[in-house]
């Protein structure tokens, strides 16, 4: 009896020792989905003075939420908000896994009735701006949903700027340590002080957004789709409110170098926006990232500008269209003004290279971010000198900075993580009988944040709904991993970890 007593009690104790862990973590979560469901209001109101049946669906999807905040704090009330590094990482991938549960609730009780499937895949692909969707009829859909889609990507696109300047440099994650700000002073276990930095980017975001919104509306576009637009250009997300994606302004080509132009301010970095507007005028065009970002996209644009000319399409439509899907691209917006997998086997080939590029870190872009590459760069060119010249040191730096080894052992562990998961998720949807363009290029487009892939199922002019549902949860396990960061999730998984 005795021995069974003690047990138990060293039972309790572990247990409580955990819960301890897991509270401060729970709390933060849920702070989080209080911001979703004051947001979810937001199309609440729409609908409901519309008078639309879709008002009963967000009214029930907010009580949800609201009910399972209450829960949490109820069980958390003494809790002190004092975070350890180790559990950041928890925090990390909660925050965005239960965000992208709960924000599907909407498109569940709404109007579309997606399966749960669907309408976690589309919540997914919202939150991390990934943009694939498994939408048929956009045009169709109440006001509220639509405003939804673009308001969740434009969350996920300020989460993803919060996260790339704040947490994973702390965290070390894929050679991130290069951007180490004032915003990434931590302590042991204390919360960052993050304060200013994260009120000056809300604030540039929020008023990019708004510009967005004024400059589309002024352009031609109704006011619904100037709204989802702006918001979903600065978070280079890709939702819009049509089946043709942009393709639906097609047609009104100064829309298109509109958009361009919002979506690559999306892809630059935040932190120095924030320098520009201190003084330091020169900031962006001193900046490494923006110059490699800057000349890839003219060489690329030029190129298959060319190509198109070559081709026989008059000169301005064929720079309009290729500077807009380049872009869009590059930067993992994943908008669509035309099928791009038509323009020939060169872009054909192009297209799914710059799959992979990504815009810079700080941003609200995905990919491999274009530092990886120049970082890449530096190392191949002193390895190159190094078997020339045996016994020369060659210094590297970066952006000024010394790149040291936790830096490059991030930048080759992410580098060689990222092509694994996706030559895995392509394996696995190969497995479900997906042909080889559309198990290869779905997997790339998901971990790289893109939204469509190539070939006619899931292509510039193709969509998600086919697909199987197992498919869907590998795509979404896809965009989740993508977005952050990889080793993020990866060192979860590790009994390490959990021995902390």
């Amino acid at each position: 009896m005795r021995i069974a007593r003690l047990g138990t009690n060293e039972l309790g104790l572990r247990l409580r020792y955990h819960w301890r862990n897991w509270t401060p973590v729970l709390k933060v979560v849920s702070v989080m989905w209080t911001v979703l469901a004051v947001f979810m209001a937001i199309p609440w109101v729409v609908l409901v003075v519309e008078r639309d049946p879709d008002a009963r669906a967000f009214g029930l999807s907010i009580l949800l939420v609201m009910a399972a905040v209450g829960l949490v704090w109820l069980s958390t009330l003494r809790t002190r908000v004092e975070l350890k590094p180790w559990q950041m990482f928890v925090l990390t991938t909660l925050s965005w896994v239960s965000v992208s549960g709960f924000a599907s609730l909407p498109l569940v009780l709404g109007a579309p009735q997606l399966t749960f499937t669907n309408a976690v895949f589309e919540s997914v692909s919202a939150i991390t701006t990934t943009g694939s969707t498994v939408l048929v009829g956009i045009e169709t859909l109440s006001d509220g949903l639509k405003l939804w889609r673009g308001i969740m990507q434009w969350l996920g696109g300020i989460g993803i700027i919060v996260m790339g300047i704040a947490i994973l440099p702390f965290l070390k994650v894929g050679g991130m340590r290069l951007f180490h700000t004032e915003s990434s002073d931590w302590s042991d276990k204390v919360m960052p002080r993050t304060g200013g930095i994260a009120k000056a980017t809300l604030g540039i975001y929020c008023g990019f957004t708004l510009v967005a919104m004024l400059a589309y509306w002024l352009g031609g576009m109704t006011p619904l789709d100037a709204v989802v637009h702006g918001m979903t250009s600065l978070a280079t997300g890709g939702f819009a409110n049509s089946d043709a994606s942009f393709g639906a302004y097609a047609d009104q080509p100064h829309l298109l170098w509109l958009g361009s132009l919002f979506m690559l301010l999306g892809a630059l970095p935040f932190v120095l926006y924030i320098r520009v507007l201190r003084g330091a005028r020169m900031a962006l065009w001193r900046d490494q990232q923006v110059h490699g970002l800057l000349l890839l996209l003219t060489v690329v644009v030029i190129g298959l500008t060319l190509w198109r000319i070559w081709l026989g399409t008059p000169p301005f439509e064929a720079l309009t269209q290729v500077a807009f899907n380049v872009i869009s691209v590059v930067t993992t917006t994943g908008y669509a003004s035309d099928d791009y997998s038509t323009w020939g086997p060169l872009a054909y080939v192009a297209f799914f290279y710059l799959t992979f590029v990504g815009g810079c870190s700080g941003s609200t872009s995905g990919g491999m971010k274009i530092f990886r590459f120049q970082v890449a760069t530096i190392l191949l060119r002193n390895q190159l000198r190094f078997l020339v010249h045996s016994h020369g040191v060659f210094a590297s730096r970066y952006n000024g900075q010394p790149l040291t080894d936790d830096i490059t052992r991030g930048v080759v562990a992410f580098s060689f993580f990222f092509f694994l998961t996706v030559a895995g998720l392509a394996l696995g949807l190969a497995l479900m009988g997906l042909d080889f363009t559309t198990a290869l290029s779905g997997a790339a487009t998901a971990v790289a944040n893109v939204g469509p892939g190539l070939g006619d199922i899931i292509g510039p002019a193709g969509n998600f709904i086919t697909l199987p549902d197992a498919a869907k949860w590998l795509l979404c396990a896809g965009m989740l991993l993508g977005r952050l960061e990889i080793l993020t999730v990866l060192v979860l998984l590790t009994p390490m970890f959990w021995r902390k």
